[in-house]
């Protein structure tokens, strides 16, 4: 299939040749055999679908490899427990972390097609909502490129994040079946399947030794079954998994009922079983949902712990070393009802004293927290857990009552901080502290960026950190390079190789040589070349998403991100509708273009969220219709963020706006993507913001507003947002436009709650840090015009991101937190390395 003429034979050895044409042949087996088609029918899905068992026979050669591996040398492993993987489209990167990118592409030229074309059919498996999720992806492919023997588990939802479309300004959620035409890379491990109970009663009982025993007998029981993704690392034979768990109920339909002709009763207790696994984030608001949740996050867990369980004991025939060959964990507090059913397998099935059960499950387990915010730690009523898991509310009270025991003998608490580190919350209606749980059961609680870290001890954990301060430590998050630089870049990546060789792809503070080209004009020249490529890129999908024409040589200022009232979208539309105003009002004026982009969404019952994105979109059609406006400013909303469309606006990205109220935001990494990209960053000192201007240098990023202890402060002294009104007439005029329905002329009064919440109330300080962020942009309009200043600080944000890659977090977790080897593993046979071929 590949021409005899293409460039990428001269570039290939004689062995690798032969891996060619054995490449070759396994796509056209399964082109004919596994998918069924021949020259007369084929599609170009079909061409997708071989592509995605051809590679798939890769992976599982090497998982095959990899685990004899493990099997021999015996290493400690690691699982990361998460709710959420946000794992994007995967089979480019596999491509690219097998180093078979260039050979397939070539080979694809064959069918008369772009390797991009065909990817294109593949779905995103977005199974979490934003950074949390996308952060496990990047931990798990940064595991398997450093050689850890670390594993992802979660659930596989047949229904991943919604598909969000605009109708009238406004999110309307339509469902995500991801899945709809299969996956082709995935394995199914239908031997691997176990019983996960709910509801029923316990029994206590005094054994013949006098001991008192508990028996959990549990009335409904769901099957979990095993579904795995391979994970590869780049340019490493190792290959690690996500494990996916799918609700299967125990039995397929009530026979008594369909003898007697009721088929709906005999089929309904299968599909209230599978229910569980249907959808990521059921609606929360009402008690069933509520339920639904907490019975997704105790089925995770629980298959999980079974599965590890398993596999150790048949290796090692004990549990007593498990803390010497099992690390775990947990991504946020839902997955910490695995400290519960932990102690449950060990003190009721295994028949183990509680104090030795516990000192081996708190070595065990380890705990990230990702918010500062108190309202965002997840509480569950005691009654909802006294129906659905009866026994492990029995263990949580006795864990709370030993724990607040040993507290209140280390008197270094008052009342008060007794009751704030209870598990249980008390009130007209108690409540279980997840966060608690997990503080408690853990042997290390981290925070994902030095200032959310320092945040937790002297905010929402601090009487916990004077009871163990040794157990708090700081992980700065971090992305993967070869997500968010080979595969969404190639240019860059392309233009950064020819200069540094491909290091950076496993080592990123290589690029901290790129520091040696930063005045040299010819790199500069190409430096630009890459960006309006990319722009020229972006522009045409902007198009084609939404019919807006923008200029491509605009400053394209980008706000991509999950909607939240802290992470200040409106802040950033105020603006707009400022700069707006000052257009009409003086049509000669001299402006930077500029193209605002946001994209993202809301929660489904968050209706704040919602409306400003509805304000976003109906500023919009008013702006981008002005003629007096013209290409000077244009306002995009891109519709249904998700991974694949951020590394389409990431590289073609001038300015990543990171404007979060200081002590919100525990990290970030989108601001991560867009400095690896060589954007300039807007933020406020919060959460990796801090590290980043530390790292870039002040004069390379734009920083602007209230610092946390200012933001602290004026609220304790009693925030006066119309005193801030009252200061800045144009600001005020901005919010009259919303208030008197300038941009809602057929829907009068429907912002009025967006003028209110901040008139009122602003409870993330959009007024008073307003006029900063103007001035800040005013600035960074002015800086945009020297292209040649503009171009060096873009290159130094690249040259310094190193710290910034999921590899270097990784390593401090091993090393830190889980103590895991990097193992050491032999090279690929099959070792092409870098794309070799210029996108």
């Amino acid at each position: 299939m590949i021409q005899e003429n293409s460039r990428l034979l001269g570039l290939l050895s004689e062995e690798q040749k032969a891996d060619l044409i054995s490449l070759e042949k396994q796509f056209a087996h399964h082109l004919e055999y596994t998918i069924g088609k021949n020259k007369y029918t084929v599609k170009n899905e079909d061409i997708y679908k071989a592509l995605g068992h051809t590679v798939r026979d890769f992976l599982i050669d090497r998982l095959n490899l990899t685990d004899e591996r493990y099997r021999k040398t015996n290493p400690k492993k690691v699982y990361y427990f998460s709710l959420e993987f946000l794992m994007g489209k995967t089979l480019s990167n596999a491509l690219i972390n097998l180093g078979l990118y260039d050979i397939v592409s070539e080979m694809i030229k064959g069918f008369g097609l772009e390797l991009a074309e065909v990817l294109e059919f593949e779905m995103d498996a977005g199974l979490g909502n934003g950074g949390l999720g996308r952060l496990a992806a990047c931990f798990l492919d940064s595991m398997a490129t450093l050689n850890v023997p670390g594993f992802g588990y979660g659930i596989r939802y047949d229904y991943g994040i919604f598909n969000q479309i605009i109708a009238n300004g406004q999110q309307v959620e339509m469902p995500d079946h991801w899945d709809a035409d299969g996956v082709p890379y995935e394995v199914i491990r239908a031997d691997i399947t176990y019983s996960i109970g709910f509801y029923g009663y316990t029994e206590t009982k005094i054994s013949g030794r006098g001991r008192t025993e508990h028996d959990w007998i549990p009335a409904e029981t769901v099957l979990a079954a095993a579904h795995d993704c391979p994970i590869p690392g780049f340019n490493t034979s190792t290959v690690n998994y996500l494990r996916l768990w799918t609700a299967k109920s125990s039995e397929e339909f009530n026979l008594d009922y369909f003898n007697h002709g009721d088929y709906m009763r005999a089929v309904q207790d299968k599909s209230i079983s599978e229910n569980i696994s249907k959808v990521l984030y059921p609606n929360d608001t009402t008690e069933q949902g509520k339920e639904l949740r907490l019975k997704q996050q105790y089925f995770m867990v629980a298959a999980s712990l079974q599965d590890i369980l398993l596999r150790h004991k048949q290796a090692e025939g004990t549990y007593k070393n498990l803390a010497e060959k099992v690390a775990i964990q947990l991504n946020d507090t839902h997955p910490s009802i695995g400290i519960a059913e932990l102690m449950r397998v060990l003190v009721d099935q295994e028949n183990w004293s509680w104090e030795d059960a516990w000192d081996l499950t708190t070595k065990i387990f380890a705990y990230t927290n990702h918010t500062v915010l108190p309202e965002a730690l997840e509480t569950w009523k005691v009654s909802l857990f006294e129906r659905l898991l009866p026994r492990h509310l029995e263990i949580i009270y006795e864990i709370n009552f030993r724990f607040l025991e040993w507290a209140k003998a280390k008197n270094v608490l008052s009342p008060d901080e007794i009751s704030e580190v209870s598990v249980i919350q008390e009130g007209a209606e108690k409540r279980i502290r997840m966060a608690n749980l997990a503080v408690i059961g853990s042997h290390q609680v981290n925070g994902v960026a030095a200032l959310h870290s320092e945040l937790i001890t002297t905010t929402i954990f601090k009487s916990f950190y004077k009871l163990f301060p040794e157990k708090f430590n700081n992980k700065t998050n971090g992305i993967t390079p070869r997500r968010w630089l080979i595969q969404s870049n190639p240019s860059l990546s392309y233009l950064i190789q020819k200069k540094l060789g491909p290091k950076f792809a496993t080592n990123l503070s290589e690029l901290k040589n790129l520091e040696a080209f930063v005045k040299d004009k010819e790199f500069k020249a190409d430096w630009i070349k890459v960006k309006k490529t990319n722009k020229d890129r972006l522009a045409k999908l902007i198009k084609s998403e939404t019919g807006i024409s923008i200029d491509p040589n605009s400053l394209i200022d980008t706000q991509i991100k999950r909607f939240h009232e802290y992470k200040r979208q409106l802040l950033n539309v105020l603006r707009v509708i400022a700069v707006y105003r000052r257009i009409k009002e003086n049509p000669n004026i001299t402006v930077t273009p500029r193209t605002v982009i946001f994209g993202g969404k809301a929660a489904p019952g968050y209706y704040m969220a919602k409306l400003i994105i509805k304000l976003i979109n109906n500023v919009a059609q008013v702006v981008n219709h002005d003629p007096d406006v013209a290409d000077r400013l244009k306002l995009v909303f891109l519709p249904n963020y998700r991974v694949s469309l951020a590394e389409s606006i990431i590289p073609g990205s001038n300015l990543s706006e990171q404007i979060s109220t200081a002590g919100t935001e525990a990290s970030g990494t989108s601001n991560m993507k867009f400095m690896l990209n060589g954007a300039l960053t807007v933020g406020t000192l919060d959460g990796a913001n801090v590290e980043m201007l530390e790292e870039v240098g002040e004069e390379n990023i734009y920083i602007f507003g209230l610092k946390t202890p200012e933001v602290f402060a004026l609220k304790e002294k009693g925030y006066r947002p119309q005193d801030y009104l009252e200061a800045n007439s144009e600001l005020k005029r901005v919010l009259l436009m919303i208030r008197e329905n300038f941009f809602s002329p057929s829907e009068h009064g429907i912002f009025n709650p967006i003028y209110d919440s901040l008139v009122y109330q602003d409870s993330y300080l959009l007024l008073a840090d307003f006029a900063a962020y103007d001035s800040i942009q005013d600035r960074i309009a002015s800086d945009f015009l020297n292209e040649d200043s503009w171009t060096e600080k873009s290159i130094l944000n690249v040259a310094r991101v190193g710290k910034f890659s999921s590899d270097r977090t990784i390593r401090e977790y091993a090393e830190q937190i889980w103590k895991v080897p990097l193992l050491e593993a032999p090279s690929p046979k099959t070792k092409y390395g870098f794309p070799l071929v210029q996108s």
